[in-house]
């Protein structure tokens, strides 16, 4: 996928999963990947830079989580700041599909 449109985009990806629940960073990075088919993948190297970014913001929080039998794992959710900006983003990015799509449905003569 063009870098641009990924760049544009990864926040609304990130914060959009984290609306229904918390999740750790592997594992956001692997709904992605899922749910866009493997058009969309995110790299350790840009993935916690970014989670690290939100949470700076105060967009999501951190916290880290550790089980019997597994390694320690920073799960991360959306906060009351995060969901007010995921529905802005939201209307954006419908606004913007929708003039995308009716550039490139319009007919040239």
């Amino acid at each position: 996928m063009d870098r641009e449109l990924k760049k544009g985009s990864t926040e609304l990806l990130i914060l959009s999963l984290l609306e229904a629940r918390a999740r750790h960073g592997y594992d956001i990075g692997r709904q992605i990947e899922s749910r866009s088919n493997g058009v969309v993948q995110l790299h350790v190297a840009s993935l916690y830079p970014l989670l690290y970014r939100l949470e700076k913001r105060g967009w999501v929080a951190g916290r880290w989580v550790e089980r019997a039998g597994e390694r320690r794992r920073r799960y991360y959710r959306l906060t009351a700041a995060g969901r007010k900006v995921l529905a802005g983003q939201k209307d954006t990015w419908r606004a913007f599909v929708a003039a995308v799509n009716r550039v490139v449905r319009t007919a040239h003569a």
